[in-house]
């Protein structure tokens, strides 16, 4: 593993050291350019480097003119835009809907620097500088609206956000496979508008269009604007084709057109994530922005992904819409490589941040046949919860030989677990879960381990798609036991959500009589948050559990969500002076560091 000596170039000037007369390809993004493998901009056009293409990056261009768009001149066969590592709604305002003064992704973390709805505005500037450019679409904020969806800020169903921003083509879910492709097509002179059938792609065709292959009708557009259960119905088939092995066609009608989902592409395998990750990259910030550091990278500088997907099922959470339920995972030797090269670093004291992904502790299936790509994940049933499936592969031997073998790394003082573990996985592991857990507390904890058992009521944990709160209690019963047998003073300090679908005053005072009664800490208590893609989403919008269609009672009223955030956090109060400062929650790269 090496580093890169360069970043993309941002500039002409750079585009000339480099030797590059006109670029092949623009990527535009809503976040400052961080050349580290957390961030999608950097992996995409990394990959498309090493495939033999020129690229060069837009950071935050401003909107309000056409001077940025235009500073490197047209590219060769197009333009790839993403609104950055988070949508540009949840990154411009918080749940209250009021403006954010902070940008984990900015400059210094200075707000201001996205529009709203930063793909549409991205690409309306585009096609007013450069007319009929090739515009392929990506990143989170596309993926999760690729359908008509429900947008919380404007309190309605939107269209497709391929058919508002007016670009050519959406590559959902992790686009490495797909914008490959779409790179070879238009170097071959395919035109844009002929790149169909590409795997982890949405078009908009003619009305006329037929698809290759068997598909499936959604309701149109103008039905689930006009009907919460044909929103609800059309969420639940969007969901249960989001597997690459058994996912099908889907198409979803306007007035102008159909739009088409093609199924999606199939995960990386082991080796060709030890491949990406082999890529070189400068792991810093764009040297445009000086001494102003980007929040975002101190997360993560001295931290390692080491899997994709994730079958934890929340319902609150998008990665199973936007990477897939099916989990991959780098070799061992891949992410004992990169230990070793994050040693060799100026800055590096010692500490590994963090080995994980969206699930810290998955490292394979969720079950043989789909871990085998023999069969697709099941479609109508969540692989942990009520109860985990019989079939569920669960073995944490591999992963606490992981951390074992990194911490053993000369130059490396201790490895942290820092993103979100599922600690009902943990406790269905009869075989190393005892084992992991005293790891985790002996070695990878450092004063306090976050969990998120989200609620204690088992009406919400339903609707949320969790284990009940006794395992909960379990996993922390086992946790201060093995904190004890290792001589430290350990917590672990709960994760809670107000205002789920589900979640009643009642609920809400229950869980707060509870906190109180077994005096819990909660530094932190999150007020739900309708973003795109989830199944809760659907769930505050037509006040139907999409899966099952029973209705389900939702807190919509700003006052009441307000109430029942005030209760839970009363505890806390009252529990200050006692409680141990924590940090925010990790917000990584691909929508990776989604609460589990």
């Amino acid at each position: 593993m090496e580093t890169a000596k360069y970043p993309l170039p941002m500039t002409k000037r750079e585009l000339e050291e480099r030797g590059i007369g006109r670029p092949d390809f623009i990527l535009v993004s809503g976040d400052a350019y961080i050349d580290h493998p957390s961030f999608g901009t950097a992996i995409i056009g990394r990959i498309l480097e090493r495939a033999g293409f020129s690229v060069a990056v837009i950071a935050q261009p401003n909107w309000k003119s056409l001077d940025d768009f235009t500073a490197l001149g047209e590219p060769r066969l197009g333009f790839l835009v993403n609104a950055g590592n988070v949508d540009s709604m949840v990154a411009n305002y918080t749940v209250a809907k009021r403006k954010r003064d902070y940008d984990y992704y900015s400059p210094g973390g200075k707000a201001g620097r996205r529009p709203d709805r930063a793909v549409i505005v991205y690409c309306q500037k585009i096609r007013e500088a450069y007319g009929d450019i090739p515009i392929v679409i990506g990143g989170i904020e596309a993926s999760l609206r690729r359908f008509a969806h429900y947008d919380y800020w404007q309190g309605k169903i939107r269209r497709s956000i391929l058919v508002d921003s007016g670009a050519d083509l959406l590559s959902y879910g992790m686009g490495e496979r797909s914008l490959l492709r779409i790179a070879e097509l238009l170097d071959r002179g395919i035109p844009v508008r002929k790149i169909r059938d590409v795997a982890g792609t949405v078009i908009f065709a003619e009305s006329e269009y037929k698809p290759k292959g068997a598909y499936i009708a959604l309701p149109s557009y103008h039905k689930v604007a006009a009907d919460k259960e044909k929103y609800a119905a059309s969420f639940k088939m969007q969901y249960q084709n989001c597997d690459a092995v058994g996912g099908k066609i889907l198409v979803e009608a306007y007035d102008e057109g159909i739009l088409v989902q093609n199924p999606p592409s199939a995960p990386l395998t082991t080796k060709e994530l030890d491949d990406l990750a082999s890529i070189p990259y400068t792991r810093k910030a764009h040297p445009i922005y000086g001494k102003d550091g980007i929040p975002a990278l101190e997360e993560v500088e001295f931290s390692i992904t080491h899997n994709r997907g994730c079958f934890g099922g929340c319902a609150f959470c998008a990665i199973a819409y936007h990477q897939g339920r099916a989990v991959t995972s780098r070799s061992m030797e891949s992410v004992l490589e990169e230990v070793e090269y994050l040693t060799t670093l100026p800055d590096f004291k010692g500490y590994i941040h963090d080995i994980g992904g969206p699930t810290a502790n998955f490292r394979q299936g969720p079950c043989k046949a789909v871990a085998e790509g023999k069969k697709g994940v099941c479609a109508n049933r969540r692989c942990l919860t009520p109860t985990p499936c019989p079939n569920l592969l669960v073995d944490h031997s591999e992963y606490i030989e992981l951390l074992r073998r990194a911490a053993a790394v000369k130059g490396v003082k201790k490895v942290f677990v820092r993103s979100g573990i599922r600690h009902d996985y943990v406790m269905a592991d009869k075989a190393h879960g005892g084992r992991f857990i005293e790891a985790l507390a002996k070695r990878h904890v450092s004063g306090q381990l976050r969990a998120a058992p989200e609620h204690i009521c088992p009406e919400v944990l339903h609707f949320m798609g969790k284990p009940s709160y006794e395992v909960y209690q379990r996993f922390v019963e086992r946790f201060d036991a093995a904190s004890k047998k290792a001589g430290l003073e350990q917590y672990v300090v709960p994760y809670l959500m107000s205002s789920h679908p589900g979640s009643t005053m009642q609920s809400a005072e229950k869980m707060a009589r509870y906190m109180q009664q077994h005096k819990l800490k909660s530094d932190q208590v999150q007020d739900f948050y309708p973003t795109p893609g989830t199944a809760a989403t659907v769930m505050y919008w037509s006040g139907l559990d999409p899966f099952t269609g029973k209705k389900v009672y939702v807190a919509t009223s700003p006052e009441e969500k307000k109430a029942q955030r005030a209760l839970l956090g009363k505890p806390a109060m009252a529990m200050k002076k006692k409680s141990v400062p924590v940090k925010p929650r990790r917000k990584g790269a691909n929508a990776k560091r989604k609460r589990k």
